[in-house]
Formats: structure tokens, C-alpha cells, sequence
């Protein structure tokens, strides 16, 4: 493989803005690949999979490198030739690359990979805490798993168009998908393109999904003419999944604290063709009292550690700091039970998480179901999803009913 400077350098810009400037991965690669329009495909693809890979395994291309955060632009490029020797990639004689000893690095590799915190680099605390709450074997399996990159998976939208009529339509854009056996909706890409400069896309016909994040809105059991909250909803996947389920019909309120989510989510809408969607923006109290004992059905997709989706967000292991899980586990204990006031007597809840922890996940619906908010409540079935187990991203999802 031949080895472009100008490819090298925006991959350690791409680097240095996530590891020194705290910057999102997947924002800073959006950014990275705008710097030069006459790239390729490849080109692109080189610069986004190099990046994503450095960031899954920073800490193990550190660690064989020497070198410590706050990483220098030369750090940066001791990791990358880490990166590089491992791939079996010819080094190239650049004044940017010292002389790199090859036969360390391997030697350093087969060392480090024989301890689990170096082989699938994560922090120690997180490490800690995986194998304490799923046991040796199941966090060992899992965190393999979460360090693969995250396959394409397009969930039809219903309101437009079939799963078939999809697949040919996709087909004659010259992209190939096949179904996945489970998943009413889905559509798995057995090689990544890009599916956003498809027509089928700009028609509204399908949504990039995750399989296991499909299954969400699916377990609300949601039918045509109800109302239905969907509390947490950010920029509106489940909330489109939702509108599609409902056929259009009945009332379908999404809400969030970030008004900016929202927007998105309006544009999406627009997209999709799903006119039963309300938005409310959280900006007090009163906006969700307002609706206590009046939906059919709730969805509480609860703020998490994103522990099983760090196929998708990488940078996020490195970003999370230990009292991140005190917080959030506050504040799901807070939204369940505020939230859950919503439905109806008779009325169906789904809580969900993209976490795999059971401190996030069935110890907060227990906790809430012997509550005083959640006594006239009772667990009708949960789903723990693991990515090792799955092949697709580790969720939690409960389903409860108000006697």
C-alpha cells in the first residue's frame, strides 16, 4: 500500500483534535474529510477507518509507543507508525517518522495483548467495572465485540415504502442489502457505501438504524389512533420507528431538553413523511406534568453510559470519567419515576438503555417498581442485549404496564 502524505497528516489532525482538543470523533472526521475535495472513496475511507481505529486502541498504540496524554503532534506520529507496523504497512521515509523499531513493536504487541486493558484498550476503571458487573467471561466476549466496527444497518420506513421495494430500489442505485432474520425492518449493508447520496434516501424510504435499536420502538407494542410520548427522543430515530408503527395515525409527542435535537428531528420528519409527530421542548417542569395519566404508551430511551454502543463512539470510553455513572444513574432514577406518571392506567412503558450494565439497566426498573411511583406498575418482559451475543450494538429495553 502506498502511503499519501497529505492522508498521513489529516489522520494526525484528525487525532489531535480528538485527543488533545476533546473534540467528537465522529464530528471531527465529518470535518477531516472536507479539507480536500479531490479525495476519493478510498482516500476517504483510509483517512475515517485509520482514525477510528487509532481511537479504538489508544491505549494500546500508547502504551507500545511510550508515549503519555497530553500527546505531541510527534506523539501522534510514534502511535501512528505503531498503527502502521502492526498493519504490516511499509513505513515510509518521512522526517515525520523516527527510525521505528519494528521487531519491539511486535514483541510489545504480543506482550500487551495477553492483558485484556491493553488488548481491547480501555481505561482500568471501566475494565473494573465490566467484569464486575458481567462476570470474566461475558465482559471478556463483549469487549471484543464492542471493539469491531459497527456493520451499516437501514431500517425501512414503512410509511413510504416495503422491505423488498427497498432492497430493489437500493439495488438499482447499485447498492447491495440483504434482510436479517428477526428484524422486521432491517436491512444489513454486507459492504459499506455511502447511503445518504442515495435518492432512496433523500426520498425518505429507509433510516441508518442499529438492528438492536429497532427492536425499541417495537416492544412498545404501539397501534394507529393512540397517543404516545416519546420523552427522551433527541434527533428522533425511535420517534420516526414509532410514527411509521402507528401507520401515521393517532398523536405522537416527542420530547427533550435540547430544543437543537428537536429541530433535527423536524427536518427528519419532513423526510420521512411522518405528520403525527409533535415536538415540545423540556424547558420546564410543566411541559411533561402537563401530560400525567393521558398517553397510551411511553418511551423513556434514558441518557446512559453508552457502554454497548462503543462499536459507534469509541472516543467515548476515553471521554467518560468515574462519577459519570454516579450522575447518570441519578438521573434515570429521577426520569423513570417522573416520567413514568405519564401513562395511563391501563397504558404500556418501555425504559431503555444502549448500555449493557445491570446498574443501569434491570436495577433501575426493579428499584422503580418498588417505588411509590412504580407500585401500580408490573414488568411485563425486559430484553438484555449484548453485542457478543447479538453481533449488533449491547441494549437494555423493559416493558411495564400501569395496572
Amino acid at each position: 500500500m502506498k502511503l499519501h502524505r497529505n492522508l498521513v497528516f489529516a489522520v494526525i489532525d484528525g487525532l489531535d483534535l480528538i485527543f488533545n482538543e476533546g473534540e467528537y470523533a465522529d464530528k471531527v472526521v465529518q470535518k477531516v474529510l472536507k479539507l480536500d475535495k479531490r479525495w476519493g472513496a478510498r482516500d476517504r475511507g483510509f483517512i475515517a477507518e485509520t482514525i477510528y481505529e487509532m481511537v479504538r486502541y489508544k491505549r494500546l498504540y500508547a502504551e507500545i509507543a511510550d508515549v503519555r496524554v497530553p500527546f505531541r503532534r510527534q506523539d501522534l506520529f510514534r502511535m501512528w507508525a505503531v498503527w502502521a507496523v502492526l498493519k504490516g504497512i511499509e513505513l515510509p521515509d518521512w522526517k515525520q517518522i523516527e527510525p521505528t523499531p519494528e521487531r519491539r513493536i511486535k514483541g510489545k504487541f504480543d506482550e500487551l495483548s495477553k492483558i485484556r486493558k491493553f488488548r481491547e484498550a480501555v481505561p482500568d476503571w471501566i475494565d473494573e467495572l465490566g467484569e464486575k458487573a458481567l462476570g470474566d467471561q461475558l465482559w471478556t466476549e463483549e469487549l471484543a465485540k464492542l471493539n469491531q466496527p459497527a456493520e451499516v444497518i437501514l431500517r425501512t420506513n414503512t410509511l413510504k415504502t416495503t422491505k423488498e421495494k427497498l432492497r430493489k430500489s437500493l439495488l438499482e442505485e447499485g447498492i447491495d442489502v440483504e434482510p436479517i432474520k428477526g428484524y422486521a425492518s432491517a436491512l444489513r449493508l454486507p459492504q459499506r457505501a455511502n447511503v445518504f447520496q442515495t435518492e432512496s434516501f433523500k426520498k425518505g424510504f429507509f433510516e441508518v438504524q442499529d438492528a438492536s435499536s429497532q427492536l425499541v420502538a417495537e416492544l412498545l407494542d404501539v397501534k394507529s389512533g393512540q397517543r404516545v410520548v416519546d420523552t427522551c427522543a433527541g434527533a428522533g430515530g425511535k420517534s420516526l420507528h414509532l410514527a411509521a408503527l402507528m401507520e401515521n395515525k393517532g398523536q405522537l409527542i416527542s420530547m427533550d431538553i435540547y430544543g437543537s435535537k428537536l429541530k433535527e428531528l423536524k427536518r427528519r420528519a419532513r423526510r420521512n413523511g411522518a405528520h403525527n409527530i409533535e415536538t415540545r421542548e423540556i424547558s420546564s417542569t410543566k411541559v411533561f406534568k402537563k401530560l400525567y395519566g393521558s398517553a397510551d404508551r411511553v418511551l423513556i430511551d434514558a441518557p446512559c453510559t453508552g457502554l454497548g454502543v462503543l462499536r459507534r463512539n469509541p472516543d467515548s470510553k476515553w471521554k467518560m470519567q468515574p462519577d459519570f455513572l454516579e450522575k447518570i444513574t441519578k438521573t434515570q432514577h429521577d426520569i423513570i419515576r417522573s416520567y413514568s406518571k405519564i401513562v395511563k392506567v391501563g397504558g404500556k412503558m418501555v425504559y431503555a438503555t444502549c448500555s449493557i450494565l445491570p446498574r443501569e439497566n434491570s436495577e433501575q426498573v426493579n428499584s422503580f417498581l418498588d417505588s411509590d411511583e412504580g407500585k401500580d406498575f408490573s414488568l411485563v418482559k425486559e430484553k438484555k442485549i449484548y453485542a457478543s451475543k447479538s453481533g449488533f450494538d449491547g441494549f437494555y429495553m423493559a416493558l411495564l404496564e400501569r395496572k
